[in-house]
């Protein structure tokens, strides 16, 4: 796979890579945040199509999120907090699909003001694109007038380039409270949906209550909604993989070591969206040792080689320790794993990847370190009765 870095002047305007005029392409674009189940339609279809007419197959992937520069005004944070997955991740999702090339086109303000018209011409002129493959509500180009019809309509006019739209929908739609916060769950076990076997009434009494937006059932909207109310199984089934974090794995205060729970703990530096705080079932998958100065190419790279990386079920807390943190008085948000492993794990300074696999339980405050300890021995045998069936 090819990675190509384009960065839009301050007028939007991209310095375009010599491609390659004899071999048109099939391309889609967009954030891709999650490569969940629509996203990973769409892919397919990209290399499917790619492959039926001997063309290239090309991914143009905006980051940081457009969703998250609007947001901003433009002046965005260093870190998107909200973003499902990393870059990296992303990509090496795709290149697993099949996909050849991929630019990474840094979004800003200026760049989202070009029509679609224009946005789209360059496509065909500049990467030889002969088929263009979008989701079913799609939209780009200034405020977002290029919508799939628009797009049909221009390709049917010009004829230069297809429109070719997969149903990235899924089952339907959902509903979302309009402000929603990330809730812990208060009872033991994955939380159910307070709306299954609800009947119409009762539906539109709770969407009313909650204000709620209706959002597409295979969207990164639901997928955060659903982390952030510790509802794994389901954002776990629209992802179509498990949800994950990745991170450094650095020295803490050993406070689970002394209790004969060792966990690996991640830095603050997390790419990827944290479910809502408490105790989870999952696995840790070691990636090795970045390379110093890692650009893109070598995080997709250790991305990649996870495939045949060393893999551990693991009982994992996100939180702030609340049995100990009034001793400490730390209270900041981290992330430990314990691994399921009768070896001494020396992971220090790996990056590692936390899948989540099940919610276990909230966060509370034990009585005594006994206490604690016999509930992480019932979570350690709860997660290996999950990842056993994984």
């Amino acid at each position: 796979m090819n990675i190509t870095t384009l960065i839009p002047d301050e007028h939007g305007d991209i310095e375009w890579p010599d491609v390659d005029k004899d071999r048109r392409v099939v391309i889609t674009l967009g954030a891709f945040d999650g490569m969940h189940r629509g996203h990973q339609a769409v892919i397919d279809r990209v290399v499917e199509l790619a492959k039926r007419h001997d063309a290239g197959s090309a991914v143009m992937l905006f980051d940081p999120r457009p969703a998250f520069v609007h947001a901003h005004g433009g002046n965005t944070p260093e870190v998107d907090a909200d973003a499902l997955s990393g870059v990296d991740e992303r990509i090496a999702a795709m290149e697993r699909a099949g996909i050849e090339q991929v630019y990474v086109v840094r979004y800003s303000l200026a760049f989202a003001e070009k029509s679609y018209i224009f946005f789209l011409g360059q496509l065909t002129g500049k990467l030889g694109m002969r088929t263009l493959v979008l989701g079913s509500d799609a939209a780009l180009g200034a405020g977002r007038k290029g919508d799939v019809q628009a797009i049909a309509n221009l390709a049917a006019a010009t004829g230069v380039f297809e429109l070719d739209v997969v149903d990235d929908r899924g089952p339907g739609e959902v509903r979302i409270p309009r402000n929603w916060m990330p809730q812990m769950p208060s009872k033991w076990g994955e939380p159910a949906n307070p709306l299954e076997g609800a009947t119409k009434a009762e539906r539109r009494a709770w969407s009313k209550k909650h204000q709620a937006k209706p959002v597409r059932t295979w969207s990164s909207s639901n997928v955060r909604y659903l982390l952030g109310n510790g509802r794994i199984n389901e954002a776990d089934a629209i992802l179509g993989h498990l949800h994950a974090v990745t991170g450094e794995v650095v020295h803490g205060e050993e406070r689970g070591r002394s209790i004969g729970f060792p966990t690996a703990n991640l830095g603050a530096s997390i790419t990827g969206y944290l479910p809502v705080d408490g105790v989870y079932a999952g696995w840790l998958v070691d990636l090795g040792k970045a390379p110093a100065n890692a650009g893109l190419e070598d995080r997709v790279e250790l991305v990649c080689n996870a495939v045949g990386a060393q893999r551990w079920p693991a009982a994992i807390s996100i939180g702030t320790k609340p049995t100990f943190s009034e001793a400490t008085g730390r209270y900041e948000r981290v992330v430990e794993a314990y691994c399921l492993s009768e070896d001494w794990l020396e992971l220090y300074g790996h990056t590692v990847r936390v899948e989540f696999a099940g919610f276990l339980r909230p966060q509370v405050k034990f009585g005594s370190a006994d206490e604690l300890v016999a509930e992480l021995k019932r979570n350690v045998q709860t997660t290996r009765e999950i990842t056993s069936r994984q």
